[in-house]
């Protein structure tokens, strides 16, 4: 069991990323039905809902903020651009020095965060003149 761990310890981070992106999925299900529910409330008295209401509803569950000129999505964009840029670095280092005997492994990992890393930049490039426009 310990060299189960020891081969494959970097497959808790893809994991807990899907966990927690199942958990998010989840939690804007429920969102959405407790919405429904109150909007349900009010059709049965007879009443209009509220327009806030409404907006709720008609956004996709995955779009949950609201969005105004102020707020700056590509600062999110760089950050992974740069977190992600670092992480391919160390564990491409990781794997030069062939850390733990597992350079095979971390060279994989490496092309992984730098893959992340450079779809985070075109994302946010292609976000910032799409804004523009």
């Amino acid at each position: 069991m310990v060299e189960l761990f020891q081969g494959y310890w970097w497959l808790l981070f893809p994991l807990g990323w899907f966990i927690f992106g199942g958990f998010n999925a989840m939690v804007n299900y429920y969102r959405q039905k407790n919405v429904l529910k109150i909007i349900k409330t009010y059709a049965d008295r007879g009443e209009q809902p509220p327009e806030s209401l409404l907006k709720i509803v008609e956004q996709p569950l995955d779009d949950r903020h609201e969005y105004t000129p102020s707020t700056r999505m590509d600062d999110g964009n760089w950050f992974s651009v740069v977190l992600f840029g670092i992480m391919a670095v160390g564990f491409g280092y990781a794997s030069w020095s062939n850390i733990y005997g597992a350079g095979d492994a971390f060279l994989i990992v490496a092309f992984v965060m730098g893959a992340l890393a450079a779809a985070s930049l075109v994302s946010s490039l292609l976000g910032r003149r799409r804004r523009r426009d």
